[in-house]
Order: structure tokens, then sequence, then C-alpha cells
């Protein structure tokens, strides 16, 4: 056995006691949190954990086909409706540049990770994007990890202290219950809509392409259900053993500087995305809980568990994410090439 497989392994038995763990104390989403609570302390006790590879791109999916079956033909015609709230999203990606950049730069950040770590965009884009603009990649990689984390640790608090949600939003129905043909079609549609949306060249084609396709079944009347709880649960398992892998071999100082920096960050989102959602919420197009989440600057994996766990509405919730990581994907290499060029001419 190689010494890679043995650390997965190691990782994911790891995650599955911390899963258990949490579901014995009877903590909230122990499937979620005990995997994510087990790798983050392993990984900062220096233990040699490794990501489950495309394992867990393959549990991403799940989410994707969870997404795609919510969108019903009646979600469809809400569309004009959340379009008010849609609007706003640049203003926010806007607002949290102007914001984050100027603070990162304060802490002592060169400009090109000043940028990307205040970027609202995924992990792994924002670092891709960050090293070849001469970024900090261990610091972008620290910053944005510290932010998935932090909200994914806060948000259900503010969804059931503030707004009054429940976290215990229907799953699925268990595999038992549900027709073989269906679980066949939900399947091959993760299967093909991951594979053909990496062959495109799809961002986020683990989670994006499972649920455009399985919409499409859905929108056409094929699926009528969504996954079962049990993938539901698989799917959080590895979402929270990923935040947690994220923080292997993070040293002292980098806690000091770069984890710090992230909390900090964090809450300056927080409060960014509590004025959006007080104001999408009086506008009257969505529930609080909805709308916080929909503004919620998490990942895109992660806010998706959170949403089906609370019994959001999933449709309303993606479509801000995706546009929001659209704008910073498309957008933040430009902005920040202009930013650079009038740099240059002032010097």
């Amino acid at each position: 056995m190689s010494t890679l497989l043995r650390h997965r392994l190691a990782t994911f038995a790891l995650a599955v006691l911390g899963a258990v763990a949490f579901q014995w104390m009877g903590l909230p989403l122990p499937f979620l949190f005990g995997p994510m609570a087990a790798c983050l302390i392993a990984a900062l006790a220096g233990a040699p954990l490794k990501g489950m590879g495309p394992i867990s791109s393959a549990a991403r999916t799940i989410l994707g086909v969870a997404v795609g079956s919510s969108i019903t033909p009646e979600v469809m015609g809400q569309l004009p409706q959340m379009a008010g709230s849609v609007v706003l999203v640049p203003i926010y990606v806007a607002l949290i540049g102007l914001v984050g950049v100027p603070f990162f730069r304060r802490l002592g950040y060169d400009p090109a990770t000043a940028w990307y770590a205040a970027m609202p965009g995924g992990l792994q884009d924002m670092v891709t994007f960050g090293k070849e603009a001469g970024g900090d990649v261990r610091a972008l990689s620290l910053i944005h990890a510290t932010r998935v984390l932090a909200i994914v640790a806060v948000a259900p608090l503010i969804m059931t202290g503030l707004y009054g949600a429940t976290l215990t939003g229907a799953m699925g129905a268990p595999i038992r219950e549900l027709p073989l043909w269906e679980l066949g079609l939900m399947a091959a549609a993760a299967l093909v809509g991951w594979k053909g949306g990496e062959r495109l060249g799809l961002f986020g084609a683990s989670i994006l392409g499972p649920m455009i396709v399985t919409a499409a079944l859905t929108l056409s009347g094929v699926i009528h259900v969504r996954p079962p709880a049990e993938a539901i649960l698989f799917a959080q398992l590895f979402i929270g053993m990923g935040i947690g892998v994220h923080y292997v071999g993070v040293t002292l100082r980098e806690l000091r500087s770069f984890v710090l920096s992230g909390f900090a960050f964090v809450l300056i989102l927080a409060a960014l995305a509590a004025a959006f959602t007080e104001i999408v919420t009086l506008m009257g197009i969505a529930e609080p809980v909805e709308v916080f989440l929909a503004f919620a600057p998490g990942g895109q994996a992660e806010m998706t568990v959170l949403a089906v766990v609370a019994g959001a509405d999933l449709g309303f919730v993606i479509l801000h994410h995706l546009v929001r990581i659209v704008l910073v994907i498309l957008g933040a290499p430009i902005a920040a090439g202009i930013i650079a060029r009038r740099n240059r001419d002032k010097g």
C-alpha cells in the first residue's frame, strides 16, 4: 500500500470518527462539522492528512444533482422575481473589493495577494489567478480556506439565532424508498455532467455540470425526486473533511498572520452580507434565511449543503452564488490588469 493511500485512508477514518462523535453527542450537522473539526484539529497538530482527490469531486456531484432536481417549472417561473436581488450581486462584489483590498494592503500584503485575497470567488480559482499575478500562494490558500471555514461554522448560528431557521430540512428520502430507475438517471446525470463539464472547461464542473444535466431532466419531467438522504450525508462528510485538510502543514507564523487575517476579513464580509440580507428582505423578494445564504460568500458546495439542511429554496440560493462566482472569475483578472497598468503608468 502506497504512503498516499495510507494517508488518505487514515484521513477518511478520522472524518468518519468525527461524524460518529458529533452524532453521538447530538451536535448539529454531525456529518459536516464532525469531519471538519476532526480533520482541522489533526491538521493543526501536524498529522499528515490527505484529501480524497477524485472521490471528493464525485461527492460534489451529488450536490449538483440535488440543486438540479430542485429546478422545477415552478422555480423557473420565479426567475423574474429573483432578478430584483440578483442585480444587487455586482454591487455586493464591488463593495467587497473596495473594502477588502485596502484592508489586506494595510496588513502588509503585496497588491496581487491583497487583490485576490479580497475577491469572494472559489478558493482554487483565486489561488490560481493569484499565483499567475505573482501573489503569495500559501497566504491566498489559507485566507480563502479560513473564509470558507468561518462562514460554514458561523452561518448555522446566524441562521438559527437571528433568522429562526431550523437545520432539519428534508435532505431527501431514504434510498430504499426511491425508484431504481430515477436513482440510475441521477447517477448518470452526475457522471455525464461532471466529465462533460470538465471537457468543456466549465468552472466548478463537478457541481455545475450535474446541476445542468439534472435540471434538464427535471424540467422535462423525467426526474421527480432528489438524491437520497444517504448521498447528501456522504457529500457532507467529504465537504467537511476537505475544509479541515486545507490546514495541513500550517505554521505558527501562518496561523498568526494569514489565518487571523482571514478571520478578520470574514467579520467585514458578515457585515456586508447582513446589510444586503436586510435590503433584499425589505424588498419582499425572499425569506431572510434564503437571502442570507444567497449573499453569504462561502464556497458553492458548502452553501449548497447549508441550503439543503435549512430547507431553503436551492434555486434562489445557487443562482446568486453562480452570478457572484462568474463575476469574480471573469472580472477579477481583468480589473487586476487594469489597476496594474494604471499603477505602472503612474510610476
